[in-house]
């Protein structure tokens, strides 16, 4: 299916210029021409828009920032809960990450590859297509902190149970919602993404406070 200027503004509320523009960066594909004066645009610059309007709105990535993303990276936006958790690891990772193989990142973070297989099977870091990002590099530097200062590791054990449980509900409940009525489909996305990049952090974290409290108010007792 493909959309005339007037409707794709109209269901990404974005204005002509600003799609104009994402064209012109190369953002958006280009329009085909079947008539002079028609220009139709993919389907897809719905969800391309409506992700490029997310990392900026939720991340703060500059237009150039989501084009070095998208030169990097391919992406089928084809409504996919396949293309959404893509774009998960991606942002994870952090929107300024630098790349480095197995043996610069051990040279990095000053660790054995006996270590590093110890916390990879742990399940606390991870080895990712183009190698250890610098995510990596800080997640290693606080277990190494961790492990400096005694830290017991039951609660990282504890902090990855739970997560693999959770994350088996994400992708259920997930690959399920984006099954649904395709016509809701760029909505159910920006759910799916807030519910698991803003809302589960916010719960998580609020809930430590809120044990926090409690403490220091039973210790001022």
């Amino acid at each position: 299916m493909s959309l005339k200027m007037k409707d794709l503004s109209l269901q990404t509320k974005e204005s002509k210029s600003t799609i104009l523009y994402y064209v012109k960066e190369g953002l958006l594909p280009q329009p085909s021409k079947p008539k002079p004066n028609v220009h139709l645009y993919d389907e897809s610059c719905i969800q391309i828009i409506k992700f490029i309007k997310y990392l900026q709105h939720n991340f703060s990535y500059s237009i150039a920032e989501i084009k070095n993303l998208f030169k990097e990276n391919h992406f089928d936006f084809d409504g996919s809960f396949e293309m959404m958790v893509r774009s998960l690891e991606l942002i994870s990772g952090g929107k300024e990450n630098q790349w480095y193989s197995k043996q610069d990142f051990l040279k990095l973070v000053t660790m054995d590859e006996k270590k590093l297989k110890a916390y990879q099977k742990k399940g606390y870091l991870f080895e990712r297509a183009k190698g250890f990002s610098s995510k990596e590099v800080e997640i290693a530097e606080i277990l190494e902190r961790a492990s400096d200062l005694g830290l017991d590791f039951a609660l990282l054990d504890a902090y990855v149970e739970h997560a693999k449980e959770l994350a088996e509900k994400e992708n259920g409940i997930g690959a399920a919602l984006l099954k649904e009525d395709e016509e809701s489909h760029n909505a159910r996305y920006e759910l799916l993404f807030d519910l698991i990049l803003t809302l589960k952090p916010y719960i998580f974290n609020m809930h430590t406070v809120q044990a926090h409290k409690k403490n220091i108010s039973k210790a001022s007792k």
